[in-house]
């Protein structure tokens, strides 16, 4: 006697179309959140960079005989020879460092290329208390939440 033995391996046309439904909306669901992570990642390296023109401004007030007025400078290129550090301009258009006679220094960066229209052209500040004691971040153009670092 011939037995007949009918295949079943393999998936049904269903269970395929349904298996890429799923994949489609878990798609759907996670590039929008790798894409904020992305900008945040970008975001990271102009927060790196004004956090070394923080680090250089504390150490060149406490050598220096004017304080926190010493600091101060109007473009990336005065930053750069003022403070003895290079500032990367990837994702920075322009950068400003203020100071009062007080001890207040304002680090002031505009945002560039990092994607979106939340944060490209938005300024980022940290903003130091009398002494250099404490810092605060901001942005005083309003750049969405999400993307000022907490402080």
């Amino acid at each position: 006697m011939l037995k007949l033995h009918k295949n079943t391996k393999g998936f049904t046309l269903i269970e395929l179309l349904i298996v890429i439904a799923i994949i489609g909306i878990l798609a759907a669901i996670a590039l929008p959140a790798y894409m904020d992570y992305t900008r945040k990642a970008r975001l990271t390296e102009v927060t790196s960079a004004i956090g070394s023109v923080k680090t250089a401004c504390i150490a060149l007030s406490s050598e220096s005989s004017t304080g926190a007025l010493a600091c101060a400078a109007g473009d990336i290129a005065t930053i750069a020879t003022g403070l003895g550090i290079t500032v990367p301009v990837k994702y920075i258009s322009a950068m400003v460092v203020t100071a009062d006679a007080a001890g207040v220094v304002v680090i002031t960066a505009t945002i560039q290329g990092i994607g979106t229209a939340d944060v490209d052209g938005q300024t980022l500040a940290l903003t130091s208390t009398a002494g250099l004691a404490t810092w605060a971040w901001s942005s005083p153009s309003g750049m969405n939440a999400k993307y000022v670092p907490k402080n």
